[in-house]
């Protein structure tokens, strides 16, 4: 145990002299994640160069502070104008956005940095003294597992959208409509897709889950003509530094809620294809179901913003440990991971 702890030591301390490149990077992924339809997948892709021309520890720290800070920033647009940087944030506007409309935009977004920093830092701890045990969740997910998963991310319509059941149930019918779409598994039979090439791999989900709030909220702006309501004008201060550490505090505040939420997040990026947006609405109905005030949720409550933020960077651990155990990518940044590290030779699996 004292050999674990000297060793995870010396790799935290050599990790910090890499300091020069992971304040810079979480600049890079803030603006990244706030920019609707961007993610770090791509910006990786993008920069595939200049990570294959680095040294392994450096395009590590890279990558991975990319990752995360990425995710930490696609809040941020969710917060905002309820439009969600990445799949992961799509929970995020549930609870963040009625908060910008009170004038408390400035407080859920500190309250989204503290709680996505946290569960984080959490995560990775728990990822690194459990990655043996937490490898064979993701080893032993098979197809007739993932549909299980799957199922149970839409039976959360039912208690997301239990105020207008009717809406949910035709949102959700129209999801899996939209993801027949593409090329069939089996048979490789093109459905729906109209002939076009483009949608044999599927709609993609990025630009569609952007297209779908973006388009809606646009209109909704137009026809009030203000994202913050009259009343809220009224009695909102300006903005200052008190604000922010008012929203750190609410935060910090309910410590317990940022654990046990990034932990599902943590559980759920084990298994390989499910992914934040999952995590998200996992740990958002859970929030919920175990709240004492279950009906303030999605008028800006606090908890209803902390849970989504909390579990989706707590995927970001989770995503790694098949990757460095099994050499099984959790998700599309953790195969690009995959390969830049295996140009630089390093062998994956058991």
């Amino acid at each position: 145990m004292g050999d674990t702890a000297l060793i995870l030591g010396e790799v935290f301390l050599d990790t910090l002299s890499y300091w020069w490149v992971i304040i810079p990077t979480i600049f890079l992924g803030l603006i990244v994640g706030g920019v609707p339809g961007f993610s770090a997948a791509n910006t990786i892709i993008i920069l595939m160069p200049l990570t294959l021309s680095m040294d392994l520890e450096m395009g590590l720290v890279f990558m991975v502070s990319l990752y995360c800070s990425a995710r930490m920033g696609a809040g941020i647009p969710a917060i905002l104008v309820n439009i969600p940087g990445t799949a992961g944030a799509a929970a995020t506007p549930l609870d963040g956005y009625p908060m910008t409309q009170q004038g408390r935009g400035q407080q859920a977004l500190a309250m989204t940095f503290v709680a996505s920093s946290l569960g984080g830092l959490l995560t990775t701890i728990i990822a690194l003294a459990a990655m043996p045990i937490l490898a064979r969740v993701g080893f032993y997910m098979h197809s007739v597992e993932m549909i299980v998963v799957m199922l149970f991310g839409i039976s959360l319509i039912a208690s997301i959208a239990a105020e207008d059941m009717l809406k949910g149930l035709i949102a959700g019918f129209l999801g899996l409509i939209l993801g027949c779409i593409g090329t069939d598994v089996i048979y490789a039979t093109p459905r729906g897709t109209f002939g076009l090439l483009e949608l044999y791999d599927g709609v993609p989900l990025i630009p569609a889950l952007v297209g779908l709030f973006a388009v809606s909220e646009a209109f909704v702006i137009i026809e009030k003509k203000m994202i913050i309501t009259k009343a809220a004008q009224a009695t909102m201060a300006k903005p200052s530094w008190a604000a922010t550490f008012e929203g750190a505090h609410i935060a910090l505040q309910r410590w317990w809620h940022i654990v046990w939420t990034s932990i599902i997040g943590l559980v759920i990026g084990v298994i390989p294809g499910a992914g934040a947006s999952i995590a998200s609405f996992v740990a958002y109905q859970q929030s919920r179901s175990f709240s004492k005030t279950p009906e303030l949720y999605g008028t800006g409550h606090p908890e209803g913003l902390i849970a989504p933020e909390s579990a989706n960077n707590g995927v970001t651990s989770g995503t790694l440990v098949p990757l460095l155990v099994l050499g099984i990518p959790g998700g599309a940044t953790a195969a690009i991971m995959l390969v830049v590290m295996q140009y630089h030779g390093v062998s994956f699996g058991p």
